[in-house]
Formats: structure tokens, sequence, C-alpha cells
């Protein structure tokens, strides 16, 4: 009997260290583990000091948690690296222009690429951005694209966070903590830098203010308040960016502007990087209990006088039934064919789909179609007779909810464990800020690692870490 492959090591390869780590296999052949292990200990109280913790949604216990630290970091060549940042900008320029047509002149639909039924019924698209352009024509200003790796020049996209997407303080701190570890092996591998990014991203929301703003626009950060699973990170950006981190009870309307409060009085703000989903933004036209955002803060935006990041209404393109259909959305905007190749899809509100997941449910991933963190989904293989029938049902009962793909052979990049190297799966969420002037893609990324041995699941919340992600100067 003929077993499945090994999963592509990125680190070794069959006559040793691939390319990439030719430098870093030497040095780490050199290293002693004892060293190494203090380092990882020194790593974990530094991220403790610092406070970079976060919550799980749904555990009764309100303690935070820290996100594992591996010190082995994740390594592409200037290579690699080029071929997915060309895949990357022209995904999210699709992404935007798709976003500007299903909101304005619905051409997608009307040339029968995209069903006019995965639009309309989608609780993610809002009709209040109908006929409405944002400032500059930017819908998305910070996308995280989550890529995975499954060959040497095999990368595809898992999917597209559109709406707020998370871990670039865990970027910037993960490097940060590296240089202070090792900063001899910063002296000897060319890696680029990723510092630049909370400057970077200031830079692009100024960028895409609103025309009525005069002088240099005043910009802050929306965040629901402490409980929320990411304020750190919303704290960070604040703090790294040089604006104010605000909540909701701080901003009021003023003169047809929104303006947050200060010990001089109210100042208009004209760009507002929010952290607050879309139900909670404004209880005047979204959900009238919240309290989280600002009452007519809607009715100013479509006024033109305050640009929102990300654009309200964004999360259409996040959908994964969306997603399915990418490749001919990048192609119908952009007139190439898609660099990064999706995963195959099955969409199981479709019945001929549904039967195949159905019939092939031990042997695929199911993802709810809004759904993130890796929260309601199942991994077959992984998954007990049980867990399968119970999936199931749910299947039977709400098919629309969601899709299904295989499960792919990803990648490995060795942790540093007591007993040495051990290989763990790994994806990738390069984050790509967009202004009406372009798209800046910050060198590297957020990678997550499943820590447990086997285990395709590499999210924070059930469980997986991150590491360092360097990609080598030229």
């Amino acid at each position: 009997m003929i077993g499945k492959p090994s999963p592509f090591d990125e680190m070794q390869g069959p006559d040793g260290p691939r390319y990439p780590y030719a430098t870093y296999g030497d040095w780490f052949a050199k290293q002693n583990n004892e060293r190494l292990a203090k380092k990882t200990s020194e790593a974990e109280a530094f991220f403790r000091s610092t406070g970079i913790t976060f919550n799980v949604y749904g555990q009764t216990d309100a303690e935070e948690r820290l996100i594992p630290f591996d010190l082995v970091p994740r390594i592409l060549s200037s290579r690699e690296w080029t071929k997915l940042a060309k895949g990357i900008d022209q995904r999210v320029r699709a992404i935007n222009a798709f976003l500007h047509d299903i909101y304005n002149r619905q051409e997608i639909i009307r040339a029968g690429i995209v069903p006019m039924e995965l639009i309309a019924k989608n609780d993610a698209f809002l009709p209040q951005m109908i006929d409405f352009s944002p400032p500059g024509g930017v819908y998305t200003h910070i996308v995280g694209t989550d890529i995975v790796r499954t060959g040497e020049d095999d990368f595809f996209v898992l999917e597209d966070n559109a709406r707020t997407p998370s871990g670039v303080s865990y970027m910037l701190e993960n490097r940060e903590t590296m240089l202070k570890m090792f900063p001899e092996l910063f002296s000897k591998v060319k890696v680029q830098p990723v510092s630049d990014y909370p400057k970077e991203l200031r830079r692009s929301l100024e960028g895409s203010a609103p025309k009525s703003c005069g002088g240099r626009p005043c910009v802050a950060v929306l965040t629901p308040g402490i409980h929320n699973s990411a304020y750190y990170e919303h704290s960070f950006l604040a703090d790294q960016m040089g604006v104010e981190l605000v909540e909701g009870h701080d901003l009021r309307v003023v003169g047809g502007h929104i303006a947050m409060r200060t010990t001089k009085g109210y100042k208009v703000i004209d760009v507002l990087y929010r952290r607050v989903d879309d139900e909670f933004l404004d209880p005047l036209t979204f959900n009238p209990n919240s309290l989280l955002g600002v009452p007519g803060i809607m009715d100013v935006y479509r006024a033109g006088n305050i640009a929102i990041a990300n654009a309200p209404g964004t999360g259409v393109a996040d959908d994964k039934a969306i997603y399915s259909y990418m490749p001919q959305i990048v192609e119908f905007y952009t007139g190439d064919r898609a660099i990064l190749k999706n995963v195959e899809t099955h969409r199981c509100s479709e019945p001929q789909s549904l039967q195949y997941v159905l019939d092939n449910l031990a042997d695929l991933v199911v993802k709810e179609v809004h759904g993130s963190g890796g929260y309601g989904m199942l991994v077959g293989p992984a998954a007990s007779k049980q867990e399968l029938a119970d999936f199931a049902d749910k299947l039977r009962a709400r098919p629309g909810n969601y899709i299904a793909q295989p499960t792919l052979s990803l990648s490995t990049v060795p942790i540093f464990t007591e007993s040495g190297l051990a290989p763990r799966h790994v994806d990738l969420r390069p984050f790509a800020l967009v202004s009406p002037t372009g798209v800046n893609i910050i060198p590297g990324g957020l990678t997550r690692v499943a820590l447990t041995e086997g285990s395709l699941v590499v999210n924070s919340s059930q469980g997986g870490g991150t590491k360092d992600t360097w990609v080598l100067g030229d």
C-alpha cells in the first residue's frame, strides 16, 4: 500500500537546508539547545510583560492568554516573495473593484459570473452602501490574505480577510522579539524590515481622507473596548501610529462631522480606522441596541465627511461562497488570470455539491461561509464518527451556510521542542495597505503554526502559535 506523500518541508531539502534557510541552518546547527530553551522562556516573559494577550470568546474564564511564540523563523526567498506580492496586489485590486461594482452598477452580476442571490441574500451586503463610493474609491484599506503552501512553487489563497483583519501586532512584536534575542543572527542574514508598518498604515489612512478634509487628516482607531479579543492590537496600533484610541462614547456628530472628545473640546476626525463590526457601527442605521458605535456616523459617511476603514459592507468579500468565484472575479476586473490559485471549493448550497460533500465528509474540511477564527468548522479526517454524523445534520439543515474543501497537504516549518526540531503545519497572513495611490504590501506577514503534531488548525483561538516571518533581501 502506498502511503500519502510527506508534506513539503520549507526548511529541509533532500540534501540539507533549502536555499532560504542555508545561512540560518548553519547558525542553528552551532546553537546549544539549553540556550535556545532559555530564549523561549525569555520570549514568553517579554510577551507577558508587554501585555501581548488575547481573549477567547465563549470561554467561561476571563483569563487572557498568550499566543505561543516559536523561535524558528519562517523564511522566504525574495523570488518567492515577489510572486506572492504580485498575486496579492492583483487580488486586492480585484476585491476593491468587485465591492465598488456590487454596490453600484453590478456588472459582474449582469455578466452572469456571480449569482445575484449570493449578493442579495448575503448578510454582509449592506443596502445602505448602494450607489455610494467611499473617499478615494477604497473599500478595503487593510487586507489580510491567508495563504497556504503545498510545494516548492505551489501557493494557494485559503481565504480573504477584508473586514477587520487582525494579527499585524503579532507580526511586529515577533520581529522585535527576535531582534532582541538574536541580534547576531540578523547581521548574518539580510532580512527585509517590517517595522515601518505603523508609519505606512498611517500614511495610507491619511491618503484616504475625504475631500472635505483641510490640512493634515486627523486619524483615530475605534475599538469596542478592553473586553474585545483583539484589544491589545487596537491600542498597540494607535500608539505606534501616534493617533488616538477611541470608543463609541468618545465620539459624536458635530456640525456634520464626527468629532472626538478632548480636554480642549471636540476635535473633528477625518479617518476612522474602526475595529467594530458593521452591525454595531451605527445604532441609528443598524443594531439599535449597540453601545459600541456612533449614532449618525453613516449619515456623515454618506455625506462624504469621514473615511471609514475598512468601509462598511466589505464583509461580502470575506464570504467563503464568494471566495469560490475569486478566480473569475480576478479575471473579470483585471483581464488576467489569477496569479494565486484558489483551493477547490464545493458550495453546499448547490444540491449536487451538497451530496458530494455528504458522501465524502470524512475527507473534507467544511467551513461556515461567514465563519472565522477556526470556529464552526469540521476537519473531516480528524473527526469522530459521531462528529461527522452531527455535522451532516447541520449541512442538511442549512446547506447554504457551508462550503467544503479538500484537506491539503500543507507545508511544514520546524518548531523548537525539548527534543530538537519538529515539523508543524503553517499558513501565512501577509498584510496589504490600500490607498487611492496604490497597494503597499509589507514584506512578510504573520505565520501561524499548528503546534499539535499533525494538526492543520493554526488559529490562536484553537491552540495555534506564531512565528516571525523573514523575507530575504536581494
